[in-house]
């Protein structure tokens, strides 16, 4: 059962449903949001296990809230029990924001919006564009498809052939009859690595692999195929820089992490909810303090 403190019934509410979800950035991201815009909004975190996000639903909503974030377990029980789902949320089959219109409950992702917009931040448009993605989960379907929205020339997607292959198959299947974007799945190996990134414009680890506490793990193994040329995201973001990080930054590769998609996918959620620009400076700035680093 979801309860607001009677002092925050005045104040818009937003805030993130999920489990485990205590080591969240997103309430510090959105309340810096709101208190340098002089908003009368709060963020706040409610645990929310996958069999409870249909009650969950049901609380917020007679609570009148503003939107939400969704984190796992609970985004795809989120986006089967919207009102409404958009374009992109489609495709992926799951939700990371709602947004409550009229009482009605409306399923969005940001996750690749803010995958592309951290990119355009930096001078890079994925419009025409080369792409290879390392992984085909979650995060990587997201990306995958606001990349083919957002009108990428060629997306490669390499992942390893598992149980989730067939499941990956349908979702290229879909993008490419929704968006007819050139969409490649194809085996992972060392071989389909090193061909995919000399034809490709971006690089994206999609995958944990590189991620704490396994820091030094790295898909890719001869440095020499990060071009001066090549932009290269990992969307890990512990640690901040993770060996495909620092490897591309030697090699003179425009690079980023994870926290500036998270950064932007927060954005994007926030403008969802407010009509507003998140002031993403200072957003930035609180969040890189918070992990005790400074933004390069």
């Amino acid at each position: 059962m979801i309860k607001l403190d009677k002092k925050l019934k005045s104040t818009k509410l937003t805030g993130l449903i999920g489990y485990p979800i205590e080591h969240s950035k997103s309430p510090l991201m959105h309340n810096t949001a709101y208190e340098a815009l002089g908003l009368d909004y709060t963020y706040e975190l409610f645990e929310v296990k996958e069999d409870e996000v249909e009650e969950a639903f049901s609380d917020l909503k007679a609570l009148g809230v503003a939107g939400f974030n969704c984190t796992m377990p609970d985004k795809i029980k989120a986006f089967e029990l919207a009102d409404e789902v958009s374009r992109e949320a489609k495709l992926i089959g799951a939700a990371n924001t709602i947004v409550n219109v009229d009482g009605k409950f409306v399923a969005y992702n940001t996750d690749g919006i803010g995958f592309v917009n951290a990119l355009k931040e930096q001078g890079f448009d994925v419009k025409g564009k080369t792409i290879t993605i390392l992984g085909s989960g979650g995060a990587a379907s997201a990306i995958i498809v606001q990349c083919a929205i957002d009108g990428a020339e060629e997306i490669n997607v390499l992942s390893i052939k598992d149980k989730f292959w067939d499941k990956a198959q349908e979702l290229v299947d879909n993008i490419i009859e929704e968006t007819h974007t050139n969409i490649n799945l194809t085996e992972m190996t060392d071989e389909s690595i090193e061909e995919c990134i000399m034809k490709s414009s971006l690089l994206c680890n999609a995958t944990p692999v590189g991620m704490a506490p396994n820091e030094d793990g790295c898909l890719i193994k001869d440095s020499g195929l990060l071009r001066t040329d090549l932009v290269v995201v990992d969307i890990i973001y512990n640690p901040l820089e993770t060996k495909l990080y620092k490897m591309a930054k030697v090699n003179g590769c425009k690079v980023l992490n994870g926290i500036e998609m998270l950064i932007h996918q927060g954005a994007a959620s926030f403008r969802l909810w407010t009509g507003m620009d998140m002031p993403i400076d200072e957003v930035r700035e609180k969040v890189y303090k918070s992990l005790k680093r400074n933004f390069e």
